[in-house]
């Protein structure tokens, strides 16, 4: 799963270089054997974030530089989101921070609290993001529901500053990372993606993934 996951985002013309950070050996030897990057970090590291902080302080980057979070249980990763993800980045120097979003056409899915909800404003910025289904539908309108794609792109001053800010009361409550951005007043920009993803946390994921893998050979 790791080598596809790399060799997907190897595809992305957005990404300059891909290293996989683990604090596992196996992890490592495997990336290595078939020809990636791999980097080992502390064992100690509660978050992907912790991380993501550590493995780049062994390279050179800008302050401006751009770093993307892709994680490696998410098979189905198309080349083309990570493209989506940084191009709000390279487009607006202000922007600090992006994330990916699709729509939920599943109810299963927006009852599913393993399944995160987005919620942004008129312009793409994110508003709250939950475990819960969002948002409330107390009138019946025709609404559209979102999830959260677990893809992230950074300006490297910014996740730095991230990884030193206090956990919040919110990020607690939901056991979501991204809502002590909100929280600390910055914006995460939430690019709407076509594509369609599935972490794989079990087993039944895993047979999941592979059955649509198969129908599209």
């Amino acid at each position: 799963m790791i080598e596809h996951v790399y060799q997907r985002a190897k595809m992305a013309d957005s990404l300059s270089e891909v290293v996989v950070a683990t604090d596992d050996q196996r992890i490592k030897a495997a990336v290595e054997a078939f020809g990636g990057k791999a980097l080992m970090t502390s064992t100690s590291h509660q978050t992907g974030t912790d991380r993501l902080v550590e493995a780049i302080g062994s390279f050179s980057l800008e302050q401006d530089d751009i770093v993307v979070n892709i994680q490696g249980d998410e098979p189905l990763l198309e080349p083309e989101m990570i493209n989506e993800l940084v191009k709000p980045l390279f487009d607006d120097p202000g922007l600090v921070m992006s994330t990916l979003k699709h729509p939920i056409m599943d109810v299963k899915e927006l009852n599913n609290p393993d399944v995160v909800k987005v919620v942004t404003d008129i312009n793409g910025f994110a508003l709250y993001f939950s475990r819960s289904p969002l948002p409330y539908n107390r009138t019946g309108s025709e609404v559209k529901y979102y999830k959260h794609v677990g893809l992230y792109a950074y300006r490297k001053a910014f996740l730095l500053k991230f990884a030193t800010m206090e956990r919040t009361i919110l990020e607690k409550v939901e056991s979501l990372e991204q809502l002590r951005v909100i929280e600390n007043g910055y914006r995460i920009k939430v690019v709407e993606t076509k594509y369609h993803t599935i972490g794989v946390d079990s087993q039944a994921d895993l047979e999941r993934v592979n059955r649509l893998l198969e129908e599209v050979k």
